[in-house]
């Protein structure tokens, strides 16, 4: 692989660990526990960023999709989720059936309006790679990340399944997702800048994911 070719499987794993993906992947592995639903985000996501790459893509750029501050619902959607189902163990209704929630779906709706740095300098290598094979990259980079998440937030609730320490593991990262969902959502409405913050922030909750999931595995 070349430098650039690196470069932007690197890119990929850095935006992979935006909190608002681990938001969304870890929330929705607590209401629709799947050990794919990191890899199908990531897949929808890098498909996404794969178009914007191509020229023709160039009046889907310039749409101001950002001011329809759809992520910022979506997220408030699945801290809504996830706070019902904390206060509310056995929900009367299941969130299968919500369009929205697919991961795949979810992934592409993302790319629609948050643009960090990471994916914008990916769109920058577009000049110097061919699209298909940035997009490719991008999408591993994510992969790495976003897939890993997934698993480990879908083994976790699964554990909880059987196992209370796994339980008590699994609402401590429900209550996480909601705060940093509702925090994040909150940002982004009210254009309030918190890039300085994302890596640290997304560093954490994917560390928080970890350690509850060692937590789980341990014997009571």
């Amino acid at each position: 692989m070349t430098g650039l070719e690196v470069l932007a499987v690197a890119l990929g794993m850095r935006h992979g660990v935006d909190p608002d993906h681990l938001a969304a992947v870890d929330g929705l592995s607590r209401v629709r526990p799947s050990p794919f639903n990191g890899v199908l985000f990531a897949i929808g996501h890098g498909g996404l960023v794969t178009l914007l790459a191509f020229p023709a893509a160039s009046l889907l750029k310039g749409l101001d999709l950002e001011a329809f501050h759809l992520p910022a619902f979506l997220l408030l959607l699945v801290a809504a989720l996830n706070l019902y189902r904390l206060l509310k163990p056995a929900p009367a209704f299941s969130p299968r059936g919500l369009p929205l929630l697919n991961p795949l779906l979810l992934g592409v709706l993302f790319g629609l309006g948050f643009e960090t740095a990471s994916q914008l300098s990916a769109l920058a290598l577009s000049a110097e790679l061919s699209p298909l094979r940035l997009g490719v990259l991008f999408t591993l980079g994510m992969l790495l990340v976003d897939g890993v998440d997934g698993l480990l937030a879908s083994r976790l609730q699964n554990l909880a399944r059987d196992s209370e320490r796994a339980r008590q593991a699994s609402r401590f990262l429900g209550w996480a997702v909601v705060a940093v969902a509702f925090l994040l959502a909150a940002a982004e409405l009210s254009a309030l800048d918190l890039d300085a913050f994302a890596l640290p922030l997304g560093l954490g909750l994917f560390g928080l994911l970890v350690s509850l999931r060692l937590y789980a595995l341990r014997p009571a």
